[in-house]
């Protein structure tokens, strides 16, 4: 005769979600000054744009990569 095991219980973990990307953001300021920001809430390049000119107003440029 055999032993029976008992069942292990099931964890419930919560579904790993993918990490947001990060993205890197260099502006350039209308009078010469530059600066970097880094983004984690976006949701794609287009949304991180708009929260960096939304946080910073008048630019001259911005220039936003992916960050590794």
């Amino acid at each position: 005769m055999q032993a029976q095991r008992k069942a292990a219980k099931q964890r419930n973990s919560p579904p790993s979600r993918a990490p947001r990307p990060e993205y890197i953001a260099a502006i350039r300021y209308p009078d010469g000054r530059r600066d970097l920001f880094h983004i984690r809430n976006a949701d794609n390049l287009a949304d991180a744009r708009n929260l960096v000119i939304s946080e910073v107003g008048d630019v001259q440029s911005v220039m936003i990569a992916l960050r590794h």
